[in-house]
């Protein structure tokens, strides 16, 4: 008779694996999060430090064959995530010191509700997708939206929403955001030629986003309900730029399923957490390809890996969003898929997500 697959005999297994940082076991080191079992599938979380990474990805595919050869188990995933490291203490000012100036409070923005940041620490996750089919979804849903894009490097948002075109101006010397499928965006890409690079350190980074939020009619034609920020990977200068000058109501975390994009995912979400900021909720993104010949369905990148990190820090899943030509393929033509496939599983997903936030952020439109 097999024994039963239990977290007891998956840790034991785990227990005979050195962790070559503490020099003892990974489970005493305390770095095993947490153990999923699910008919013989064994999910594993370890909680590295990143600049370890190197080294503890032997360590996770040593875990991975210590737990294989257990009896019952099917399947075998260890996910690698980052720990958040304890904050540094502030030096103590010396006896008579005046302390500098605390930086002002953010301020809301003329003729905008709510402002609910879009972020990754890892570019290529598709943020700038989901930020666009999620504006879209809630404009579907009955809201004014506004779309800004906060990549000052790689702005996207105007060939995703097709609206490549230069700005106008107010009497009063404010941007006019362009308007496009019925949404305002703004973005660099509307005031730089799309061939040119932009070049700046981080000061110049920070007066365009300031800019970009505050020197925007975002109150014509009677505001928007929701402010829709795609900001760009990382946790810099552009990040803690936006969360200085305009109060943010929420995050969405998007990821894909591999490890190493929840690491920076992980990093995502400490910094939020770090500043006050609510996280809404994690999209999945190209959590799954199915063919369109045969109809089996791949992990490319590995699946439910978003799910399970976002479980584990008690973040709500907001969806997870299949790998599809199609969403490349119509955001390349400047109409993304909620607009192209209302109808699309894909499209409803985003819908859906968009109802989920509606809920969270308390806001619905003006005639409701």
């Amino acid at each position: 008779m097999l024994r039963p697959l239990t977290e007891k005999r998956v840790r034991d297994a785990l227990g005979t694996i050195m962790n070559p940082v503490t020099g003892g076991d990974v489970v005493s080191s305390g770095i095993v999060e947490s153990v999923a079992i699910k008919d013989g599938d064994v999910t594993v979380i370890l909680a590295i430090d990143p600049r370890t990474l190197d080294a503890m990805e032997a360590v996770g595919k040593e875990c991975e064959g210590a737990v294989a050869k257990l009896s019952g188990v099917k399947s075998v995933r260890i996910a690698l995530t980052a720990h958040r490291a304890e904050p540094a203490r502030e030096p103590s000012m010396p006896r008579g010191a005046v302390p500098p100036p605390k930086p002002p409070a953010p301020q809301p923005l003329n003729g905008v509700r709510k402002i609910v940041a879009v972020a990754s620490g890892k570019g290529g996750v598709g943020k700038s997708t989901t930020s666009v089919n999620l504006a879209l979804a809630l404009k579907q849903r009955g809201l004014k939206v506004a779309v800004l894009d906060a990549d000052i490097y790689g702005p996207s948002i105007p060939k995703m929403l097709g609206a490549g075109g230069r700005p106008d101006f107010t009497p009063d010397d404010r941007i006019r955001p362009v308007v496009s499928h019925g949404i305002k965006a703004i973005s660099m890409g509307h005031l730089v030629p799309e061939d040119r690079a932009t070049i700046w350190r981080g000061p110049m980074v920070i007066g365009a986003i300031q800019q970009l939020l505050g020197g925007v009619a975002w109150d014509e034609d009677g505001g928007v309900d929701v402010l829709v920020v795609d900001l760009p990977p990382g946790t810099g200068d552009a990040q803690l730029s936006l969360v200085q000058t305009v109060p943010v109501d929420g995050a969405v975390l998007v990821s894909t399923p591999q490890d190493i994009a929840l690491i920076d995912a992980r990093k995502a979400y400490d910094m939020f957490d770090q500043i006050g900021i609510r996280v809404l909720g994690m999209v999945e993104n190209m959590s799954q390809f199915t063919c369109p010949d045969c109809g089996s369905t791949h992990d490319i990148f590995g699946h439910g890996g978003a799910i399970a990190a976002a479980k584990e820090k008690g973040i709500a899943i907001l969806g997870q969003v299949p790998l599809d030509p199609a969403i490349m393929r119509q955001g390349e033509q400047g109409l993304p898929i909620v607009i192209a496939a209302p109808d699309s599983a894909i499209a409803q997903a985003y819908l859906a997500m968009a109802d989920r936030i509606m809920i969270d952020l308390a806001v619905a439109p003006a005639d409701q």
